[in-house]
């Protein structure tokens, strides 16, 4: 039986690796971003930064349970059915694949108590699944490059 992303990336040993990767992911699609849609995204990205420095960390680490738990079972076929990566793997399920990650935050946005942090969420939100699907091969990426140290 395959190891299950729960055993390989929660690891406490590299946990703190897969935090970091997943930043830089974050911090990579943002960058990328154009146009007018591209500059609300990063409006608001720098906002919440700005709102308390060092947060998109503290965020992935504190949501990476919710994300691996909402990534076993693409995980699971991914290992037992797909050739490739499984980034493009992912890719192929983009609808399903964003949506099971957004359920991670749509539910922390809902508990905030922070009104700066929701205010930004729900202005990003609108635009949130598209965000995701465009992440979805960097993401895979770097669950891959973890799930298979």
């Amino acid at each position: 039986m395959a190891e299950t992303l729960k055993a390989r990336l929660l690891d406490s040993d590299r946990r703190g690796a897969v935090v970091d990767d997943l930043q830089l992911l974050v911090d990579a699609e943002v960058a990328n971003k154009s146009g007018l849609s591209g500059g609300i995204v990063k409006t608001g990205y720098a906002a919440v930064k700005k709102v308390k420095p060092g947060i998109i960390p503290e965020a992935i680490d504190k949501m990476l349970d919710e994300f691996v738990e909402q990534l076993e079972p693409f995980w699971a076929t991914f290992t037992t059915e797909a050739a490739g990566d499984f980034g493009t793997f992912l890719g192929t399920r983009p609808q399903e694949a964003s949506e099971a990650l957004l359920t991670v935050t749509d539910r922390r946005a809902e508990r905030s108590n922070r009104a700066a942090i929701t205010s930004v969420y729900g202005k990003l939100r609108p635009k949130a699944r598209e965000n995701v699907i465009e992440a979805l091969p960097g993401l895979g990426a770097v669950i891959e490059k973890h799930a298979r140290a």
